[in-house]
């Protein structure tokens, strides 16, 4: 992965707009294979161009924490790797014999048919193809993923409705009242996905609920997805993606959902998110076990703290003032949020990447302009890393370096500001991440490890 240094690039004028992107910050459509590949024994079967797989896996998850392929993604994906013979005459056929080749090889719970731009362009009937299997009893699903439908949020969107449109199907059974669906974090694009949808899982069944995670090692794969419908409502957590899921579930079988934007970091926000929870949920007759459990993890959360505050007192004309956040919108807003009202830091710069669609975007300013009751700050969204440096170079840290939460595209920028870097977000190429998480409870403190070893290096 090459970096530019723009530090030696000197325009004579600002440059014109243009449509380009520079140093992408997200996959295309076709990039949900990875949201399959996040599903217990689901593998993805792609109908595209050669190299288009491998470049998905490699990006979202090789160079971005050096995640892993799993047990059905990286080198399992079968693929069709479309060339000109299938461009002229159709890739129906050269599809049909990959499925088939497929379901002799590999042992899955589902398989989920992605198309590229090649057989989207083309007009391939993936339907005509895929059918067959499905009347035959075969657990497949396909859904029409070219680049030019959008990112990879857009395709993680489409496969998640594939599924449960194709695979869950009708349900006119019963709904569980202490079992909930969360939809939350895109699996592989976030870097620390595995580990934050553990402890968000963690804390809701704490305080009693039942969970339906759906992604990553805690998931009981298919069997929660097939459960998705008995739920009794659904938890969109993060300010956009997912909404569009649950409305779908709102539709589909009359089930509910709480909307909550901000991704809890630390025990504050952690604490308000299960109250709201449980609020929704009506769970007051169980409320003597929860507040236990909130005390007990408040408890030994602050207790850590206490720890901390030695290490902060005598070190903190040391510590930076100000930062800036680059990433999507999730991690963007969760940061944000915890690095004002928990550490007490000045907000610089906001800027989200991930292309949030136009009727989430007032709401996402709105809180931003009301991150603390006595904070405001603006967010800008910004797809061009070009852009968004001169934007950074821009931005007045003060008298003391900043601290960047970014990508690898900012290692070399916040080295020209004399600042800290730590990689929150896709592509993180110098961090090898396992079970890390940076949300709840226990990931805050995991953060703020994170925060003040980077800190301290970089100063030393």
């Amino acid at each position: 992965m090459t970096l530019i240094d723009h530090a030696s690039i000197k325009p004579a004028a600002a440059p014109a707009k243009t449509n380009s992107i520079e140093q992408i910050r997200y996959g295309c459509a076709i990039g949900a294979q990875q949201t399959v590949a996040a599903i217990p024994r689901a593998i993805p079967i792609t109908h595209c161009g050669p190299g288009c797989t491998d470049k998905q896996f490699m990006n979202l998850s090789f160079y971005n924490g050096f995640q892993g392929g799993g047990y059905g993604g990286g080198a399992v994906i079968p693929s069709t790797n479309a060339s000109e013979r299938e461009v002229i005459f159709g890739g129906g056929e050269r599809l049909d014999e990959l499925i088939d080749a497929a379901l002799k090889i590999l042992d899955a719970d589902l398989f989920v048919v992605l198309t590229g731009c090649i057989s989207d362009l083309v007009g391939d009937d993936i339907g005509g193809v895929v059918s067959p299997y499905q009347k035959r009893g075969v657990p497949i699903v396909y859904a029409e993923t070219g680049g030019f439908r959008g990112n990879n949020f857009t395709g993680h969107e489409l496969v998640t409705r594939a599924i449960i449109d194709q695979h869950v199907g009708p349900y006119e059974g019963t709904r569980d009242a202490d079992l909930v669906n969360v939809w939350s974090l895109l699996p592989y694009h976030n870097t620390f996905w595995r580990g934050d949808l553990t402890e968000i899982k963690r804390v809701l069944e704490g305080v009693g609920l039942r969970v339906n995670i759906l992604f990553g090692p805690e998931s009981k794969g298919i069997s929660e997805w097939k459960a998705i419908p008995k739920a009794a409502f659904n938890i969109v957590l993060g300010p956009w993606l997912g909404v569009a899921t649950a409305r779908h579930l709102e539709a589909k079988y009359g089930q509910p959902f709480l909307h909550v934007p901000a991704l809890p970091i630390g025990a504050n926000a952690t604490t308000a998110f299960l109250r709201q929870v449980l609020a929704f949920a009506g769970r007051k007759r169980r409320s003597a076990r929860a507040e236990a459990f909130i005390a007990e993890e408040e408890a030994r959360y602050y207790k850590y703290l206490e720890d901390f505050s030695d290490f902060y007192a005598e070190y903190w004309w040391g510590l930076p003032a100000k930062f800036a956040v680059v990433g999507d919108a999730t991690y963007n807003l969760a940061l944000t949020n915890f690095l004002v009202n928990q550490l007490g830091l000045i907000p610089g710069k906001q800027i989200i990447t991930d292309n949030p669609p136009e009727e989430f975007r007032a709401g996402i300013v709105e809180h931003y302009r009301h991150i603390a009751d006595d904070v405001s700050t603006d967010v800008e969204f910004e797809e061009d890393s070009y852009t968004i440096h001169q934007k950074l170079r821009a931005t007045d840290f003060g008298h003391k370096a900043p601290i960047i939460f970014g990508t690898t595209w900012e290692r070399d920028l916040a080295k020209e500001l004399k600042g800290a870097i730590v990689e929150v977000g896709f592509p993180t190429s110098y961090e090898v991440v396992l079970s890390r998480s940076y949300v709840g409870y226990r990931g805050a403190l995991t953060l703020l490890e994170k925060i003040y070893t980077t800190t301290v290096g970089a100063s030393a």
